[in-house]
């Protein structure tokens, strides 16, 4: 995965006030730590940095007064109604550390038909490689019959991840869907409706 070039600059003002400013002028406070340096009040650029945390595990080149650190979001706050970022925390990697991180389960295939497939388990924790970190875990539920349930210790995991969640945690299950008596009864009634 190749990093995502961010211009930053230091931030002097704290507070509310100061961090609504530089929302105001398109830009995102953020602080950046780790490896035991002390944490730097940056503010990236708005519109680039929101682009780039949609994608899951970024890696970040943070250029600050011409020295590039290489790092990744370990929060993102976002407003709960506007759904702007208000704030990233940004972890320091290198290139070659493992470092933790949250990755997406994604489901492909279908399964037997007559059945559906339930996610249980939205996210993996998984240690990689911080410039190697995986973007999802593909899930195949191709075929599965009713009754199956995936575990995360039998996914394939993306090369070079080691698992952390739990082996035991089921990812995924195949049901057959099922239909309650109100359902039924109203979709009876509809049926009885339409053929009058």
């Amino acid at each position: 995965m190749s990093e995502v070039k961010l211009a930053a600059t230091a931030r002097t003002e704290f507070g509310k006030g100061a961090a609504r400013r530089l929302r105001r002028a398109h830009q995102i406070p953020a602080v950046l730590y780790g490896h035991g340096t002390e944490p730097v009040h940056v503010a990236l650029p708005g519109h680039e940095t929101m682009l780039a945390v949609k994608q899951a595990n970024a890696l970040f080149e943070i250029e600050l007064e011409g020295k590039a650190t290489l790092a990744i979001a370990k929060d993102v706050q976002r407003d709960p109604v506007k759904n702007v970022i208000e704030h990233v925390d940004l972890l320091i990697v290198r290139r070659g550390e493992k470092v933790s991180v949250e990755v997406p389960v994604t489901v492909v295939g279908e399964s037997a038909p007559g059945t559906i497939h339930i996610v249980e388990t939205q996210a993996l924790a998984l240690e990689a490689e911080a410039t190697h970190l995986p973007e999802h875990v593909e899930v195949s539920i191709e075929g599965l019959e009713a009754g199956t349930a995936l575990t995360a210790g039998e996914l394939t995991l993306p090369k070079g991840a080691a698992l952390v969640t739990d082996a035991e945690t089921i990812v995924v299950t195949v049901t057959v869907p099922t239909v309650s008596a109100e359902d039924r009864a109203a979709d009876e009634a509809e049926a009885e409706a339409a053929a009058e």
